[in-house]
């Protein structure tokens, strides 16, 4: 990794795995095209807040939310960013103690696939 926020040609890539085990290697698939580190760790970071709180069932402890995402749940990792890439292991105690608000889990707004998408002009 450069020393830099920006990431390699064709930009940061963040893998989403599958903690039950569902997938081939965990994998679930690789979302590509993040033009920094910075917006890839957000992306990452809203993804797993999100798989939490589709894991958490009210009544539920903190500690049955964590056991539920670790059966049930989804992480993201930033590919190949080493210390500068965002881990869940760093926050998930936070994640399982306090719900979150509906922006704290939107990453589809941050997903480059969206951005081509909603950057598509007809006209041009």
């Amino acid at each position: 990794m450069s020393g830099d926020l920006f990431g390699p040609e064709g930009g940061w890539i963040v893998r989403i795995l599958d903690l039950s085990g569902g997938a081939a290697d965990n994998i679930v698939e690789e979302v590509g095209g993040f033009p920094t580190l910075m917006h890839a760790n957000a992306f990452a970071r809203r993804y797993v807040r999100d798989s939490v709180e589709r894991c958490r069932v009210p009544g539920m402890t903190a500690k049955d939310v964590l056991d539920a995402w670790f059966a049930f749940g989804e992480d993201a990792v930033v590919i190949d960013a080493g210390e500068g890439g965002w881990r869940s292991a760093a926050e998930l105690g936070t994640f399982v103690d306090h719900r979150a608000g509906a922006e704290e889990c939107d990453w589809r707004s941050l997903d480059p696939r969206r951005i081509d998408l909603d950057d598509d002009d007809p006209d041009e």
